[in-house]
């Protein structure tokens, strides 16, 4: 009977001929590279991530250059790439860091930074900096859940890969195993119809003998969807400056800059309006006008915008909001939602 360990022997072999030529992997692996784009990985797609990864390394080459950076600018060209949470704690841990003299080199150390959590200090432990220990991401539980045939749903799945994991690794070449892993549940061992015939692992692939490859892991239940309806006031200048709010701690899109909402309750959205604009101190309140609404699909949650238009009256803006014109927009950390919501209510965005 074969072994787990000899059932994934042919995995670095097939790894070296298949693996895909992405900017990260550039030989010496570059740690704070291998970081960036794991975090920027995270429950996206690589053919979204490649041209964020690029155009934020551009802006920021080095460790050094990101943690001496404002959130505002870090923020700014996290704007679209969404789970905004990711780009803060980036900005944050880098900052940790740098002042400790660079990335910590082993997975125990990198999870006392902010946002390491222990499949990304695991990544970095082992990509980078060669550490003998093992990862699970979506991915890889999704790999070990057919080739071994774990039961239970994805979450289940995912913790028995974890208690799995550690007696797969080849002596001395975790780092490379764990990245083939996660590239065979990539690009082969997919979700919807895998593609098995291209499989290194499926002669011994338990889930591919019993001809039930996508019965694991097995699904989670769905839940059901909150939805939460806002109502935002575009509040306009004469030039044609925006009032903006940054979200606070806590809130959806925390560190980010919006427009002014609150949420409606009942089917007055005008008064959760006026609502926003007395929350930031916006007095005397102008006439609003309906110019739309906004849809969002969330992780968990959908989220429904109703927009209006005012005039501002005075020029000056309250204490803990900024006014913006179009042509800073670019460089102020927007979520894809806000502009949305920004060109509903008429604002240009430039690019």
């Amino acid at each position: 009977m074969r072994t787990p360990s000899t059932l994934f022997a042919p995995l670095l072999s097939w790894f070296a001929r298949a693996r895909r030529d992405l900017p990260w992997r550039e030989a010496p692996r570059d740690p704070y590279r291998v970081w960036l784009s794991e975090v920027m990985l995270q429950q996206t797609r690589v053919d979204v991530v490649v041209p964020y990864y690029l155009r934020f390394l551009r802006r920021f080459p080095t460790l050094a250059s990101l943690a001496q950076a404002g959130e505002d600018e870090v923020l700014a060209l996290w704007s679209g790439l969404g789970y905004y949470a990711r780009g803060r704690n980036l900005h944050r841990a880098a900052r940790a860091a740098a002042a400790a003299g660079g990335l910590p080199r082993t997975a125990a150390a990198l999870r006392e930074l902010p946002g390491f959590g222990p499949y990304t200090a695991a990544a970095v432990a082992s990509l980078a900096f060669g550490e003998q220990v093992p990862l699970v991401d979506g991915n890889v539980a999704r790999v070990l859940a057919r080739v071994l045939r774990l039961r239970g749903d994805a979450g289940e799945a995912r913790e028995r890969a974890w208690r799995i994991a550690p007696g797969l690794l080849p002596r001395g070449r975790a780092g490379e195993f764990n990245e083939a892993l996660m590239e065979l549940g990539a690009t082969v061992c997919t979700p919807r119809t895998p593609r098995c015939g291209e499989c290194p692992l499926s002669p011994g692939c338990g889930a591919h003998r019993q001809g039930e490859p996508e019965a694991f892991p097995g699904r989670t239940r769905a839940k059901a969807r909150p939805l939460l309806i806002w109502a935002a006031p575009a509040l306009l200048r004469r030039d044609g400056a925006v009032l903006l709010r940054r979200r606070g701690d806590g809130e959806l899109f925390a560190g980010l800059w919006d427009l002014p909402s609150a949420e409606v309750c009942g089917d007055d959205a005008a008064a959760a309006a006026r609502a926003a604009l007395d929350a930031c101190g916006v007095f005397g309140q102008p006439h609003l006008e309906p110019c739309g609404e906004v849809r969002q699909v969330l992780t968990h949650r959908d989220l429904r915008v109703l927009l209006f238009r005012a005039r501002a009256r005075r020029a000056a803006a309250p204490a803990g909001l900024r006014w913006a014109l179009p042509a800073d927009l670019a460089s102020v950390g927007l979520s894809s939602l806000a502009r949305k919501c920004l060109r509903a209510a008429g604002v240009v965005i430039p690019g």
